[in-house]
């Protein structure tokens, strides 16, 4: 059997207002293609998850949040990896002094949309990303508490 050993990830869900959430362009070349997602990174050795979510959220959109709130953990693929995804609810999001440092091997894009937009993105096949459609859909369940 083959198995992948992870340390771990964050996946974020940053949004500047309730009506909006930022996500990435990213280049995946796995599947060899551009592709909407929420930003989301692994663990630094021994890195905490909310300090991670925090580092990650500066590192991919440029900007800091002051208020995270855990939603969820998840194995994404436990069939052959242990990786284990603690979402993330980014609000309250401010500029970051100084130069954002994207790993090497990123192209990143951020761009803002409202959570409607989102929706249809997901709805109509533009989004094919998994953790990005469980992360949209637990922050709208959050919303309903």
């Amino acid at each position: 059997m083959d198995i992948v050993r992870h340390r771990g990830s964050v996946v974020l869900v940053p949004q500047p207002d309730p009506d909006h959430v930022i996500l990435i362009r990213q280049f995946r070349y796995v599947i060899g293609r551009w592709i909407w997602e929420l930003p989301a990174g692994s663990l630094d050795p021994g890195e905490p998850p909310g300090k991670a979510a925090r580092r990650e959220c500066a590192e991919e959109i440029g900007w800091t949040p002051r208020r995270i709130r855990k939603l969820a953990r998840f194995y994404p693929t436990p069939g052959f990896c242990d990786e284990l995804m603690t979402f993330y609810h980014c609000t309250d999001l401010v500029k970051p002094r100084g130069h954002v440092a994207l790993d090497p091997d990123e192209q990143i894009e951020p761009r803002a949309f409202t959570m409607s937009e989102a929706s249809r993105m997901v709805a109509s096949g533009h989004i094919i990303d998994m953790k990005t459609v469980l992360g949209l859909q637990l922050v709208s369940l959050a919303g309903r508490e």
